[in-house]
């Protein structure tokens, strides 16, 4: 079962701070009842937190996961996005209705605005808090969001609501550390870390390859994955969801809810993978 890490989003959900990540889910028929185990596995061992999206797999990751908590949704934090271009006071409504009858389910946990587009903040926050206020959804978010955004959200009425910053975040894409999860520890912002281990975004060398990773996890009896992500969460106020679909993979993420890394550790692999520099964007997948 999960450890006692655990972190609150929007006041009112507490969960641990790993969860699961399910993007390249359901895209594949054949690899569906894969998906639909890993995530009720993980559900099993106190991962209660599952994020997916209405991009991923043009909806089929919201069936995977609706499949997946079928006779037990209480037990799980359901997170969905919509995406930028149905983020509108009309369209976002559409968008969440779908995500819910795709999901089998009356409402959202948490609801986020996928990344940036050409429709206003204030019209999403608007629509946001309409949904909310509707009950089809707990909390509202946003992702791929960089200070600036973030600062421009604060501005707006209610847009100091916003639960959580959904950013890429691993030990060799360490664009949010500059400013923005400063800010977000600043202003009470959960941060949520996707591709913990590195599944995506620019890579300075292969980081479970790296050599000072797989030092540390023969020293630990630990998986280089399971330092990778221990690395995410080493420090409070991050949540990481990584995607895991063997059976093996989803216990090793919640056996690492227990692995703490030690100072030398984390100095180690600062030195492998350098803090970014002044210049350094917030990496989107």
């Amino acid at each position: 079962m999960a450890s006692g890490r655990t972190i609150t989003i929007g006041g009112d959900i507490t969960v641990p701070v790993v969860g699961q990540g399910t993007w390249r889910m359901g895209e594949d028929a054949d690899d569906v009842p894969a998906e639909v185990r890993a995530l009720r596995a993980g559900l099993d061992l106190g991962l209660t937190l599952i994020d997916t999206a209405e991009m991923y797999g043009e909806g089929g990751a919201e069936r995977v996961v609706g499949e997946a908590v079928a006779g037990r949704r209480d037990d799980a934090v359901i997170v969905s996005k919509v995406y930028p271009h149905n983020a509108g006071q009309r369209s976002a409504r559409r968008s969440c209705e779908n995500s819910l009858r795709r999901l089998g389910t009356d409402h959202l946990d948490l609801y986020l605005l996928h990344w940036r587009g050409n429709i206003p903040l204030a019209e999403t926050v608007e629509v946001m808090e309409d949904l909310l206020a509707e009950g089809k959804i707990r909390n509202w978010g946003v992702s791929n969001l960089d200070v600036d955004d973030m600062d421009e959200l604060w501005s707006l009425p209610d847009g100091t609501r916003c639960a959580t910053d959904q950013v890429l975040y691993h030990a060799a894409s360490r664009g949010a550390e500059l400013r923005l999860l400063p800010w977000c520890r600043a202003h009470d912002v959960p941060v949520m870390a996707y591709s913990p281990i590195a599944q995506a975004g620019r890579l300075r060398g292969d980081l479970l390859a790296s050599p000072v990773i797989n030092e540390i996890a023969s020293g630990r009896g630990l998986t280089p994955a399971q330092v990778a992500l221990a690395w995410v969460i080493r420090d409070s106020g991050v949540l990481a969801i990584p995607k895991a679909v063997q059976p093996e993979h989803v216990q090793q993420n919640a056996a690492t809810l227990d692995v703490r890394l030690s100072d030398a550790e984390i100095a180690a692999i600062d030195d492998a993978f350098p803090p970014p520099n002044p210049d350094e964007p917030l990496d989107i997948v």
